[in-house]
Parts: C-alpha cells; sequence; structure tokens
C-alpha cells in the first residue's frame, strides 16, 4: 500500500481547549485502587457464561424477583466479584445498575439485547472495557468528539486508501436518509443493515487494530468476501443516551465513550461464507489478551485492551509513515 508523505497528525485541526475530553467518573462514584494482581478475566467471563444459563430458565415476568435473588446471590462470587469491585462503580453500584437495567428492559427491533439474558451478558462484559479504561478521558459532547486532536479522520484516511476496513456514514439530511432507504429496496444485501457511524473518527490504536484483523480477515475469508465493516467506534456520552431513549443496549459508563471499543458486523458475512472465519480470528485475539469480545448478535463489541496500546500505536506511525 502506498503511504502518502502527508500524515492525519498533520492535518489542521480545529481549536482543542473547548473539546478536550473530561475525566469524568460516574456521579457518586469516587476512584478506585485497582488490585495488586490484575483479576482473571478468562474466570469472569466463565462465570458470566455459567450466570447467563441461570438467568435463561428464569426469563418469565413472574422470576422477577427469583431473578434478582440470583444477580444478588452470583455477583458476589469471587470470579465475578474481582473484576466488578475493580470498576469505578465498585460491586454494590454495579450490582444496582444491573438490576435497574433489567427492570427498565423492553424488548424491541433495535436492541442487540434479544432478551435478557443478552442484556446481562452485555452488560457483564462490558464492564471488562471500563475496567481496562476507567483512567481514559470520557467524550461527553459531540464536540469533545469532533474536535479532539487525540482522533483521527476516517474519510482522509479513506481516500488516500490508508483503510483495511469499511464502514459507512449516518445521513446528515432527508434526503440522504431518503437515498439510503432507496438503495436498501433495490440491493437489500449489498451492505450490512446498519444506521451508520455519527462520528468517522477513531483512535490512532484502533484504526491500526482495525487494519490488523481487516488484512487477517481478508486472507482468512473465502475469496469474493467484502472487507471488513465496522458499523460503530467512538461516541460521546451525550449521543449515548440518545441511543438509549431509541431502545438501544447502550451501556453506560461505554468503552465507546472513551474511544477504545468499536462494533464490527457478523452476521452479514453469513451469505459469505466468512462469519465463522471472522468470528475465530476476533476470539484468538481475546485469547491472546489484545481483545475483549462481546456477541452483540448482528455485530460484535470489541474493545482494545491497554497492554496492546502501545504496539498498535507504533503499528500505526509505522503504516502512516510519521
Amino acid at each position: 500500500m502506498r503511504v502518502p508523505s502527508r500524515s492525519p497528525g498533520q492535518q489542521p485541526r480545529p481549536p482543542v481547549s473547548p473539546s478536550t475530553p473530561a475525566r469524568r467518573r460516574p456521579s457518586g462514584t469516587a476512584p478506585r485502587r485497582l488490585p495488586a494482581t490484575a483479576p482473571d478475566l478468562a474466570a469472569y467471563r466463565e462465570a458470566v457464561a455459567d450466570l447467563l444459563v441461570e438467568v435463561g430458565a428464569l426469563a418469565d415476568a413472574a422470576s422477577t424477583r427469583a431473578r434478582q435473588v440470583l444477580i444478588d446471590e452470583r455477583l458476589r462470587e469471587p470470579a465475578l466479584a474481582a473484576v466488578l469491585d475493580a470498576t469505578p462503580q465498585g460491586l454494590i453500584g454495579a450490582r444496582e445498575t444491573l438490576l435497574l437495567e433489567m427492570a427498565r428492559y423492553q424488548p424491541n427491533e433495535r436492541t442487540s439485547a434479544r432478551d435478557l439474558t443478552a442484556l446481562v451478558r452485555i452488560y457483564l462484559l462490558s464492564r471488562i472495557d471500563v475496567l481496562w479504561w476507567q483512567d481514559a478521558p470520557t467524550f461527553v459532547t459531540d464536540d469533545q468528539v469532533n474536535g479532539s486532536a487525540d482522533l483521527v479522520d476516517l474519510e482522509w484516511l479513506r481516500r488516500r486508501d490508508l483503510l483495511c476496513f469499511r464502514y459507512q456514514e449516518q445521513p446528515a439530511t432527508m434526503l440522504g436518509r431518503a437515498a439510503r432507504g432507496l438503495r436498501r429496496r433495490l440491493r437489500p444485501d449489498a451492505t450490512p443493515r446498519t444506521a451508520g457511524l455519527l462520528f468517522r473518527r477513531a483512535r490512532r490504536e484502533v484504526v491500526a487494530l482495525l487494519n490488523d484483523i481487516g488484512r487477517e480477515f481478508a486472507a482468512a475469508a473465502p475469496p469474493a468476501t467484502p472487507p471488513l465493516w465496522v458499523t460503530s467506534l467512538v461516541r460521546s456520552t451525550e449521543h449515548q443516551y440518545r441511543l438509549r431513549r431509541l431502545g438501544y443496549a447502550a451501556m453506560l459508563p461505554s468503552g465507546h465513550c472513551l474511544g477504545y471499543s468499536m462494533d464490527v458486523e457478523l452476521a452479514w458475512y453469513e451469505r459469505f461464507g466468512a462469519r465463522d472465519a471472522l468470528a475465530e480470528l476476533l476470539l484468538a485475539r481475546q485469547e491472546a489478551g489484545e481483545l475483549n469480545v462481546i456477541d452483540e448478535g448482528q455485530a460484535w463489541h470489541l474493545c482494545l485492551a491497554p497492554t496492546a496500546r502501545r504496539r498498535l500505536r507504533r503499528a500505526y506511525e509505522t503504516e502512516m509513515g510519521i
């Protein structure tokens, strides 16, 4: 791939000072001291899987009280408590938030949480993101995302053939939305069914990670499989609340609002016989400690591990010739 001499890091940028991400924690929480020994994430994921079996057995409305007792008891078990207690909310805060999310849950066509079991899985596994990046600054407002010097413009990179993945932006006008709807009716399977990115911006490390995954996927997938498709990247907390009001399973706090989480399409690749290949390489990266992976159905949620950040930043700078 040909790399231009001018890099995204040298682009003119808007003033940063009013848009700098704020280091905010959830209200009512205090900084927590991380344990001397990192929690066992493999044991945590296994304990979550066991809990989901029991939640699924208590899925009917009449079992609300039994589910509450189950959650209260199981979250105190060492494998689960070690991770939750190390997050900014702590064990008690995480428990109360999960119970509240369950009480408010309403199934709909938009949410990736198709049932209560999926909701519990998404919430508990997303706490790994929060554990990893709890000291990272949060993008609170849309203006902070658009004005941050820590993020690069994907469109600038795409036009220079520096991306190994695809995405689409959300239409900004009624005419754009109408055109998108027409294309979907004429060619319903040409692209994944996703709203697209509100912000076409990403951290440099995330760009390097997605390029790396994109190249590996291209090598592993059957011929004629489209490139890796990214459905969501950085979000502001402001936008996360918008998604919640629309019925999406947009958790708070979220790795998306820190810039280190992303969603990639999985279901669409079934028609190309490539879904399993992508799933396997993502899970292999989780096993290697580079990612946190959450199966959300159509798309999978990924979060970059802090231990991979330095390597990926160097990879980005090498690719861009910085």
